[in-house]
């Protein structure tokens, strides 16, 4: 007998949908986001012997903190981790809600690439290619699995609206498109805390149990 075939669940339906409808939004954002990394790159490649002294004094210190036994708070960085995506939530939801905030919503997009391209070329000029990625894959992605798409979907969500907006200037539209994107940014909200959970207390025991590699 033919087994039927299961149904999509009603959430990752709505999240394909969502891609389907907004899919030359979210290629814009992905290149912006695309670019950030690169700059980061380049950044870190780029940088003079002093700079690169200090980054590889602070990576060292710390790594050789954890080898010598000092703990990872983790329910502090939990706080921190919630406090931080709370803010960026807000922020990506306000400014996408104003009808000149989009440059800046993907301004913020272009930093948080810079940002991860900095990071990943930070941990490679200063442990070596293999240990390096195996310092970022334990610390610093998982995490960022789950943020990343947050923060596109995001700032899709305000482009969206923004168009939404200037196609129809009626009272009521711009309360029910505004109404949607709060909803969605909420949604994503969700999904932000979850990544706070995975980076306090998954991506730390990563770290721990491969910091006798570096």
């Amino acid at each position: 007998m033919r087994q039927k075939p299961k149904k999509t669940s009603k959430i990752a339906q709505l999240i394909i949908n969502h891609i389907k409808d907004n899919f030359k939004a979210y290629i814009i954002v992905s290149l912006i986001l695309l670019i950030g990394i690169v700059l980061g790159v380049f950044f870190v490649n780029n940088m003079n012997a002093s700079q690169v002294e200090e980054l590889k004094t602070y990576i060292n210190t710390f790594i050789n903190s954890l080898k010598q036994g000092a703990t990872i708070d983790n329910i502090q960085l939990l706080k921190k981790s919630i406090g931080s995506n709370l803010l960026f939530t807000f922020l990506m939801w306000f400014i996408g809600s104003t009808v000149i905030g989009i440059p800046i919503v993907l301004a913020i997009v272009a930093f948080r690439g810079f940002c991860l391209g900095y990071t990943i070329s930070s941990c490679i000029a200063v442990l070596g290619t293999g240990n390096g990625i195996l310092f970022f894959l334990a610390s610093v992605l998982l995490q960022n699995l789950i943020f990343i798409p947050c923060m596109l979907a995001l700032a899709v969500s305000g482009m969206k609206l923004y168009k939404s907006i200037m196609k129809d200037k009626r009272k009521e539209n711009i309360k029910i498109e505004v109404i949607r994107h709060t909803a969605f940014s909420l949604l994503i909200l969700a999904f932000l805390l979850l990544s706070s959970v995975v980076e306090a207390y998954i991506s730390t025991n990563l770290l721990l149990l491969c910091i006798g590699y570096f």
